[in-house]
């Protein structure tokens, strides 16, 4: 908190929240959290093994050839995919996310399962560019109507004494759900990509059972209150106009438009981090170094990490997986930091430690310090991202916890959006390898437009493997080192350092605009 802050808290009233609020210990904060939040938390946990177990393996499900079960498209394809699930996922909870406290918690979450279900279903029955697309949308309308009911329920479940250390217990979930969903999916994409869609459809469902468990907190306060205002007979206003009147403040617009670099960066982590990793990345450096130069012939250690099947490499889930596995054992540590920094020195800190992770990737292919970058920005994302949970949740009415927790995916959305367009092209023009090995087979082997036409995409690369007489990994290097493939890298982090930069701004704007807020509300974004 800055001086000014303190100055400003010192000078509240004796019963002011800004006094009256004590934060709890670590273990006394654990055991406060109450039956519904574990509940909402496990939920969580299972939405969460299936959506990660789909979307980290996206892109390389996309750009992989038909030949290997993909869907051979580009880059640049797979992002319009990506854009129209940014849209939907994002979006829809800023119109609907009221509809929760309209008609139920409950009854939203079991609607978001059974559309999820159809989603992946759509995916492994219709193993196309348009197939995927439909269920990526469907996929992104389900986790739009989940979110809100799951996270209000968690904001009312809660209070300001446990509440940073309940976001950061729930981030756990979502990250353990993370870690388990990519592994599974590792594993049964080796025999078949279908068989990944069919096991999420599996996983999701198990939801039903948590629901027959789960209790709407406030429910009879919710029902009298809708109750009350039918029978004053003064009209309902429509979901998205109050939602739109509620979003015109001005620290709501703000911070949304500063934050969207952070989720910016997190999504071109999921969207195109895993196929740089594919195409650059020898990831035989980290397996060599834990078990020797032979791999390990060990089913266990091959399926906690992600390996491949002669266990000689880590496949690029793998790799992701050091994200959700370090969130997991250390989020308890990072949730006491944020804790102690502030909610506004905890979004800016871990914004600018994620960008560095950026400008890593960018400045070396070597295996380790990929394994280095991705530690940096697991500790920025757990700073950064419960944080922001935390203060539109505390900064939202009683009545509309739901419909400003909709507004929190707002930065994301157009992050995601902005991500989705930009990330893939810059990608597919300055570092993907089959883009590079179809201009080299021009360029350098004088093929033909003809010739390069009849190469199926997603087989660019191993055609110049075959005509070069080099083996695939120094062909790996040939290009790397002819290319700036560092560039997209850059290019991101940079968008996160602006961000930083921006929330700098937003905290000391925040302070000098304290009036606008209620007592209770900056006592709570403090």
């Amino acid at each position: 908190m800055s001086q000014q802050s303190t100055q400003s808290a010192a000078a509240a009233p004796q019963n002011s929240p800004a006094q009256t609020i004590k934060k709890l210990g670590f273990f006394a904060s654990i055991a406060s959290l109450s039956y519904v939040f574990w509940i909402v938390g496990g939920m969580e946990l299972i939405e969460r093994v299936a959506f990660y177990g789909v979307k980290t393996v996206a892109g390389l499900y996309a750009t992989d050839p038909v030949s290997k079960g993909g869907l051979g498209v580009t880059m640049t394809d797979f992002g319009t995919i990506l854009m129209a699930w940014a849209l939907v996922q994002a979006f829809v909870p800023v119109f609907i996310g009221g509809l929760s406290d309209r008609i139920g918690y409950k009854e939203t979450i079991a609607l978001s399962t059974v559309t999820k279900i159809a989603a992946y279903l759509l995916m492994a029955f219709f193993p196309t560019y348009w197939g995927f697309m439909v269920g990526a949308i469907v996929l992104a309308l389900g986790t739009g109507i989940f979110k809100p009911g799951i996270q209000g329920t968690l904001v009312k479940s809660t209070t300001p004494q446990n509440s940073t250390m309940a976001w950061g217990m729930f981030y756990q979930m979502v990250n353990i759900g993370g870690w388990v969903g990519p592994l599974i999916a590792a594993q049964l994409r080796i025999l078949d990509w279908q068989n990944v869609f069919y096991a999420c459809a599996a996983i999701i469902s198990l939801n039903f059972l948590m629901l027959l468990l789960y209790k709407e907190p406030g429910k009879e306060e919710r029902e009298a209150n809708l109750a009350k205002s039918a029978q004053s007979g003064v009209p309902k206003t429509s979901l998205w106009r109050e939602s739109i009147q509620e979003f015109k403040q001005a620290h709501l617009i703000y911070y949304t438009i500063i934050f969207s670099g952070f989720w910016f960066m997190f999504m071109a982590l999921f969207d195109v981090l895993p196929v740089h990793i594919r195409d650059w990345i020898d990831t035989t450096a980290i397996v060599t170094s834990l078990f020797g130069e032979n791999g390990t012939d060990s089913i266990a250690w091959r399926s906690a990490l992600g390996m491949n099947a002669d266990g000689m490499s880590i496949l690029p889930e793998g790799i992701m997986n050091l994200n959700f596995g370090m969130i997991m054992l250390t989020c308890f540590l990072f949730a006491a930091l944020a804790q102690r920094l502030g909610t506004m020195n905890s979004l800016v800190v871990g914004t600018f430690l994620c960008s560095g992770a950026l400008f890593i990737i960018g400045g070396v292919n070597a295996a380790w310090f990929l394994v280095l970058a991705i530690f940096a920005f697991s500790v920025g994302e757990m700073l950064a991202s419960p944080t922001s949970y935390k203060l539109i949740g505390n900064i939202a009415p009683d009545d509309k916890k739901a419909m400003y927790l909709g507004f929190k995916d707002l930065p994301l959305g157009i992050g995601w959006v902005a991500e989705s367009y930009i990330g893939p092209m810059l990608y597919d023009k300055y570092a993907a390898k089959e883009t590079l090995a179809k201009t080299m087979l021009s360029d350098t082997y004088q093929q033909s437009k003809d010739a390069l036409a009849a190469i199926p995409q997603g087989e660019y690369f191993s055609h110049l493997v075959s005509i070069s007489g080099q083996s695939a990994q120094e062909m790996t290097a040939v290009l790397y080192q002819q290319n700036n493939i560092g560039v997209v890298w850059f290019v991101m982090g940079a968008i996160g350092v602006a961000s930083a930069f921006g929330l700098v701004i937003y905290s000391r704007w925040i302070i000098s605009a304290r009036s606008s807020l209620s007592t209770e509300q900056k006592a709570l974004v403090d």
